[in-house]
């Protein structure tokens, strides 16, 4: 089974810059030991069961609620239960194979 969750979540009542509360996830998504890869807008990261993913979704709550009374986060999954663990770089390496390189 695979779970690709790509998801972001930071305080809304910090002010502009909120990379401190953010870094603070991206730490506990990078220590988790699951395949992920971090973008400007948000991370993806897989994992075998449901279940850890939304741990990591949870933990990542449990990060932010004390420092914050407001918190946004949005996220959405691609669960396949006929396929392995893996498919992060798989889904990349299937367009790059397509069109060439995608990424700078």
């Amino acid at each position: 089974m695979s779970v690709l969750m790509n998801f972001a979540m930071f305080p809304t009542d910090k002010g502009a810059s909120v990379s401190q509360y953010v870094s603070k996830i991206i730490k506990m998504v990078r220590d988790s030991g699951f395949e992920y890869k971090l973008s400007a807008m948000g991370t993806v990261i897989e994992t075998e069961t449901m279940e850890q993913a939304l741990r990591i979704l949870n933990e990542s709550y449990k990060i932010l609620q004390p420092h914050s009374s407001r918190i946004y986060s949005v996220a959405n999954f691609d669960i396949q239960t006929n396929k392995d663990y893996g498919r992060i770089n798989g889904k990349i390496a299937s367009i790059e194979d397509k069109i060439g390189k995608v990424s700078k």
